[in-house]
């Protein structure tokens, strides 16, 4: 059930790891003194908030059965994420963005209808697993205000070009073969923006010493916890399974040619510097899809021709047309879909979904060269006449309208991080953790 609820919570939003200062674990007795553990602008993040997300992380490290990293190197990376999420919060404040109670109830409402309970089962499955409701309130405020923050500041200032989309197709059908998705572990070496020779030098030569490492003996999950700078740092540097389109450009010519449990050289990037490993991949698949040629005679109903003038004005067309008259030469001079009916009425190959479901049912029921009966739609009286049928291979199209969508994920990836380390580098941060164990 913890992974479950977990699953309800990070599902909402890719970017889901942005949040935290909330856990499932026990809260600090309030006996004990809450100390700041750091200055972030005007707001604190304090040892409390620490401890809970600590908690929370240590659970998620020990059911992956994996290697518990020294305390003070997560704690530190906890923290950071923790300052992250408070600068986030305060921009959105900046910036007006709020989540008002009605949406928020919304959202919690469809929660649970999804996970088939009522509101108040809901409440209770939370509360089972030591999450209050009014931090589960909060934990989705939290981050419905931050994924709206990020879809202003960097997602609607994302433009994709028409050439990239070419360019991106040409490039992912001639490199990737029929590799489909990837199962990546990823490292970063972060190194701040306008960074000097020797920063980026001493960034390179670090990454480079972790390869090696990461080549012999050492666990790469275990490394990504205490050593990168990463999103998915206290995830063990887990990406999860992605499409081979979606994977930042950059990895694409590195882990086209890698095989299982492989591990990259350093890569380059404004970011820094990212060591990836392939834990898995899959194969590619064609996109098979089912298309009917096919073309009409519409008569539009309205103050001129009535429901029933439309329908009798298609049975006389039918019967001239079973009687051996041309289809195509009616349809020029009678459809009023005057787009199609300079083509004889031809509607062309259509898929699946192209067309009202009413016009799509009459299609299907048809054998090829046969007319339909008269039928009605929301836009007239139509008789339709199958040309052909096909199974067509539709990869090509495919990738092609997923390349936009993918390159904006990218994109989005790219320009968050960047985003981020600007307002990490641009806020006074006090860390004061040290000064307290």
């Amino acid at each position: 059930m913890i992974l479950q609820l977990r699953n309800l919570i990070t599902g909402l939003w890719p970017l889901a790891f942005l949040w935290c200062g909330y856990g499932y674990a026990q809260t600090v007795p309030l006996e004990e003194i809450d100390y700041i553990v750091a200055i972030v602008d005007e707001d604190v993040v304090v040892r409390t908030e620490l401890d809970k997300d600590m908690e929370r992380i240590l659970q998620q490290i020990s059911e992956r059965g994996a290697r518990m990293p020294p305390r003070e190197a997560l704690e530190s990376q906890v923290l950071e994420r923790l300052i992250l999420k408070k600068l986030q919060l305060a921009a959105a404040e900046r910036n007006g963005i709020s989540v008002s109670e009605d949406v928020l109830a919304q959202m919690i409402g469809n929660v649970a209808r999804n996970n088939q309970m009522t509101l108040s089962e809901f409440r209770g499955a939370l509360e089972a697993e030591g999450l209050s409701f009014r931090d589960y309130r909060e934990i989705i405020r939290e981050q419905v205000t931050i994924k709206q923050l990020l879809e202003k500041e960097v997602m609607a200032r994302i433009r994709v070009t028409d050439q990239e989309i070419k360019a991106f197709n040409a490039r992912v059908g001639t490199t990737v073969g029929q590799r489909s998705e990837y199962h990546l572990y990823h490292i970063l070496i972060a190194t701040p923006e306008g960074a000097s020779p020797e920063e980026l030098n001493r960034a390179r030569r670090k990454a480079e010493s972790l390869v090696e490492e990461l080549r012999g003996s050492r666990d790469f999950r275990s490394v990504a916890l205490t050593e990168s700078d990463g999103q998915q740092a206290l995830e063990g540097g887990d990406l999860g399974w992605r499409p081979t389109n979606q994977l930042p450009t950059l990895f694409v010519d590195e882990v086209v040619d890698m095989q299982r449990g492989e591990v990259s050289n350093p890569i380059h990037s404004p970011s820094g510097y990212h060591i990836i490993l392939v834990e898995d991949f899959k194969g590619g698949e064609r996109h098979m899809i089912k298309q009917t040629q096919a073309r009409q005679i519409l008569v539009v109903t309205n103050e001129i021709t009535s429901d029933s003038e439309a329908r009798t004005r298609l049975v006389q067309l039918k019967q001239r047309i079973d009687g051996g008259d041309d289809f195509a030469a009616l349809a020029q001079s009678n459809s009023d879909d005057r787009s199609s009916a300079i083509e004889g009425g031809d509607l062309g190959w259509l898929t699946p979904g192209d067309l009202l479901p009413q016009f799509e049912e009459q299609m299907d029921n048809l054998e090829i060269n046969e007319v339909s009966e008269p039928f009605r739609t929301e836009f007239g009286w139509h008789i339709v006449q199958i040309l052909d049928r096909r199974e067509y291979d539709s990869t090509e199209e495919v990738q092609k309208a997923e390349a936009r969508n993918a390159i904006r994920k990218r994109k989005f990836s790219e320009e968050t991080e960047l985003f981020l380390r600007r307002l990490r580098d641009e806020a006074y941060v006090d860390i004061r953790l040290n000064q307290i164990n």
